[in-house]
């Protein structure tokens, strides 16, 4: 399987070499265990799929398709795995590509790279030499309030095992080490051999799990990017914030930035009950004892290589008194450490983080303690422990000697504590309705609470919530739900007092479209000790934020009504005014997608956003936004910088969570270096949306906001026309997508539909997508645009030219529109109207599929023509041609895997009608979901 790619200019070479290499490996590997005929017939494949990629031969499709549908069923799944795992490695190669280009950038000392914290600090520093006003006064101010998290999800489109990942990662740690140093021939040979070891045993890795992922796999795959990036990343992105601080910012006498712990990885994994059974209170506890037991495995690492770090003697340097107390304190007693305080005074640290461990988590270390000592009664304890030494050699002259682990550590315990990191919980607001009907009803207050209006609601919850009497009894038994529902609070409650409360700070309401729904969940903690009544003289005080999830067209148009309703509650500003007075709101890109398409949810979504900026800032209270973002574009995907600049202005204001989901997890963050990549941007993007007016709309505003009004009316027709409106759409839908083998897929635990329904309503947004992407056609990120601009263009033909030109200039002028037409532009790019034509083939209702699949086609086209003439462009992708290289070496070896997978769909359709379904057929179709979404990269 070699890539026949030419040898490419300049800095591209290298990663059409590394390429090669792996297809090379890869083929040898097909070779030697499958024989010549296999590897003949993937090759005879590739070359074919090759030729129709480059020049659009339909005969060589005919001829692919012939050679595909003739092929035994065993030989397929090999032509599979062969074909996926190139795209898995070639993801590789790109990965490291992007890391190499990133190194000779910083080597040649080019000027500071677009996302990096170092050019985002010259911005700001820029805009306000323009402007006036202090800049390191504006930056304390922002470093003192901001809160950077993206948030890691179990949503279902992570399709790859850890053990795939592992073996990825030895490969590009191995392609690293041919970037970093000049081997020595018998060191290249030995690299290319360990190369061709790990890519073997990939090839006989199985690529499929053999059964649906529990909720605690979910947490086990989640801890795995703090174990390979987090534990690492985090703490050196830090030390890099602070220095470059220093570097531009000096501050006088000698004194350095101290950058708060304002970035935090977060997770819903163990916490996210929304349509998910599985997640429980018990599983909630364990999630956070496994968290707890990764966090004090890394710490126990660190502090025992401390250790070796610091061998210094006291008969050479003197330390301070609270250093040589620590060192007395140990129980260290060994002689040959005598005179070796920091030595001591770590052994001492040890031990009492292994008991700390072993109090909250009931863990033993690998490497037992010298002896007993007390637990930490908090990470501030160990914090200040660590202090101590550095404060120490820094007094003494050793300075230096605290930059390196001592001062990541420190920093890791400040930002990682002793629970890793902070759980959210989810929950449905029609769930919290019926449990809070059902308390009501069993305490004798309200017969029917959902039977009342929203006003009468409101009355009665705010009664109940500023009364210390508790409406549930220990006596009464309530229904297996509500029981469930107590349960994980009183869980949470319980896990906040043993791992102190960071570790569960949030607690989100989904499908919120009332104030209801937020004094429901108030009620509720109320109910199990975490809101605490008025009482002797002092307020309310709330133990977890509320956060209401805004997800329908609907529901975004009433979220400002809904905030501003809340917020002139005084019981809320009350509970408010004990968390800060700040208020999180999270928006739902993924479900106003499907209810409203792409155009009008990214508009809704702004115009959202912009309403509650207002509605905040007129209550005086801090608004932090929550991005409920997929992977794909069709979920609100798509570079976070861009999207982080494309808020408006007044929406970010320091503080943004940012979910991260799927694949574009193990994307983001499997690599330690891209991690750390990804962490900056995100924060350098808060940074410049905060300080800088990276809109820059005064004078344009009030007409791009006017057009694109018209336009999401325009494209909201159009997709509720298609998939809400026409006769037979549900079934199209089911029948050219792989959507019923997806729900059977072991990638996640969560069902794929809310409620026993064949309605899209019903069905989760994220299969939605990821179905849309397996058929090539990612309707939900493109769908509508066409037909918008087609209409508005002929409403005033007259003016065709001139709105056209408004059109550009919104593009180049408005950071929104912007990203809305790249993001579009990508995922047309990814798109195959042949292929999905193919699809449409498996729609027995001919007339039918005729109808819809017309439509498609005819919307595909109008999108591509407009979408062209607005960026003034020939073809897809022509601002980012490394993309668009990618996307050409990847084709080739995704075609085959979209036929193949049409092909197990006739032979499952057909047996199903035959009540004869092989495993294997099914675990066909499954291979190639996995090596689809593996050269998509962004699918669901």
């Amino acid at each position: 399987m070699v890539t026949r790619m030419g040898a490419g200019a300049g800095k591209e070479s290298p990663l059409s070499e590394d390429i090669r290499l792996l297809g090379r490996l890869l083929g040898d590997a097909v070779r030697e265990r499958e024989g010549d005929e296999v590897f003949g017939i993937v090759e005879r494949i590739r070359q074919i799929s090759v030729r129709f990629a480059r020049d659009k031969d339909a005969s060589a499709q005919s001829e692919l398709a012939e050679i595909l549908a003739g092929l035994p069923r065993d030989t397929m799944m090999r032509v599979v795995r062969a074909f996926s795992y190139f795209l898995h490695l070639a993801n590789i190669a790109e990965d490291q590509h992007h890391i190499r280009r990133r190194r000779a950038h910083d080597i040649a000392g080019s000027p500071a790279r677009p996302g990096s914290f170092t050019r985002a600090l010259r911005h700001v520093q820029f805009e306000f030499g323009i402007r006036g006003g202090d800049v390191r006064a504006q930056l304390e101010d922002f470093l003192e309030h901001a809160l950077v998290s993206p948030v890691l999800t179990a949503h279902p489109t992570e399709v790859q095992r850890k053990s795939i990942l592992q073996s990825e990662r030895k490969i590009a740690a191995l392609l690293d080490a041919r970037d970093r140093m000049r081997l020595t021939p018998e060191e290249k040979a030995e690299n290319d051999a360990a190369l061709a070891r790990v890519v073997l045993t990939l090839w006989q890795t199985r690529m499929l799990r053999p059964t649906r992922l529990a909720v605690v796999d979910e947490v086990k795959n989640g801890i795995s990017y703090f174990e390979d990036t987090f534990f690492t990343e985090l703490p050196r992105l830090y030390c890099q914030m602070e220095d470059e601080l220093n570097r531009q910012f000096p501050m006088a006498q000698g004194r350095g930035w101290q950058v708060p712990p304002f970035f935090r990885v977060g997770s819903w994994i163990g916490g996210d009950r929304d349509g998910n059974p599985f997640v429980t209170a018990d599983i909630l506890k364990k999630a956070l004892r496994l968290q707890s037991t990764a966090c004090f495995d890394f710490y126990l690492e660190q502090i025992h290589d401390l250790g070796a770090d610091l061998p210094i003697s006291q008969l050479l340097v003197p330390v301070s008194p609270e250093l040589a107390a620590l060192a007395d304190r140990s129980p260290d007693r060994s002689p040959h450490r005598v005179d070796e305080p920091y030595r001591r005074a770590l052994t001492g640290i040890y031990a009492r983080v292994a008991a700390t461990s072993r109090a909250l988590d009931a863990h033993e270390s690998l490497r037992h303690a010298v002896g007993n000592a007390e637990p930490y009664r908090g990470s501030a304890e160990l914090e200040e422990d660590l202090r101590v030494l550095a404060d120490s050699l820094t007094a003494n002259g050793l300075g230096m000697l605290v930059r390196g682990r001592l001062r990541r550590l420190m920093r890791a315990v400040q930002v990682f504590g002793f629970h890793l990191a902070p759980i959210d919980l989810r929950q449905n607001s029609d769930v919290h309705a019926r449990s809070v009907a059902e308390l009501l009803a069993r305490a004798g207050r309200c017969d029917d609470y959902e039977a009342l209006d929203e006003e009468a609601r409101i009355a009665l919850l705010l009664e109940e919530i500023a009364t210390p009497r508790p409406l549930c009894s220990p006596w009464v038994s309530y229904s297996e739900e509500t029981a469930g529902e107590l349960a994980i609070f009183r869980a949470a409650r319980e896990c906040r007092e043993r791992f102190g409360a960071p570790s569960l700070p949030n607690c989100i309401i989904s499908k919120t479209d009332g104030v209801s729904d937020m004094l429901e969940v108030a009620l509720l903690l109320k109910e199990t000790g975490l809101l605490l009544p008025a009482g002797a003289g002092e307020g309310p005080t709330l133990a977890m934020n509320i956060i209401p999830l805004f997800e329908t067209i609907g529901d975004l148009r009433r979220s400002g009504q809904v905030m501003e309703h809340i917020l002139g509650l005084p019981l809320w500003r009350a509970l408010l005014a004990s968390r800060g007075n700040e208020q999180e709101v999270m928006l739902g890109y993924s479900d106003s997608n499907k209810d409203g398409g792409f155009l009008t949810s990214g508009w809704e979504l702004y115009q959202a956003e912009t309403v509650l900026a207002g509605v905040f800032s007129r209550a005086g209270i801090r608004l932090r936004l929550f991005h409920g973002r997929g992977g794909s574009v069709g979920r609100g995907g798509g570079p976070s910088y861009q999207a982080i600049l494309a808020q408006p202005v007044g929406a970010v204001s320091g503080q943004i969570r940012i979910t991260e989901q799927g694949e574009v997890i193990a994307s983001k963050y499997a690599n330690p270096e891209v991690g750390r990549r990804n962490l900056e941007v995100m924060a350098a993007a808060t940074l410049e949306a905060t300080l800088t007016d990276h809109e820059n709309l005064t004078e344009r505003a009030a007409e791009f906001h006017a057009v694109m009004d018209r336009l999401s009316e325009l494209a909201f027709r159009a997709y509720r026309q298609l998939v809400y409106e026409t006769d037979g759409f549900v079934q199209y839908f089911r029948q050219s997508t792989p959507i019923s083998e997806i729900a059977d897929l072991n990638i996640g635990s969560r069902p794929a539909s809310r409620k026993a329904s064949d309605s899209i309503e019903d069905l989760r947004a994220i299969p939605w997508v990821f179905s849309w992407a397996q058929c090539r056609l990612m309707l939900p990120g493109w769908y509508g645009f066409g037909s918008a601009v087609e209409a508005w263009l002929a409403e005033a033909p007259h003016e065709a030219e001139a709105r056209l030109l408004t059109l550009r200039r919104m593009v180049k002028r408005w950071p929104f529109f912007r990203s809305l037409m790249s993001n579009m532009d990508m995922v047309l790019s990814k798109s195959d109207l042949a292929i999905a034509a193919r699809y449409a083939e498996l729609v027995t209702d001919a007339a039918l599929r005729e109808r819809i699949f017309s439509r498609l086609r005819e919307e595909w086209e109008l999108t591509r023509r407009h979408l062209l003439a607005i960026e003034e462009q020939e073809d897809f992708l022509a601002d980012n041609p490394a993309l668009k290289r990618s996307m050409q070496t990847r084709f080739p070896y995704m075609d085959p895997l979209n036929h193949l997978q049409l092909e197990f769909f006739r032979r499952l359709r057909a047996g199903r009608v035959e009540e004869m379904v092989d495993e294997r057929t099914r675990r066909g179709i499954h291979l190639t979901i996995n090596g689809i979404a593996a050269g998509l990269r962004n699918s669901g």
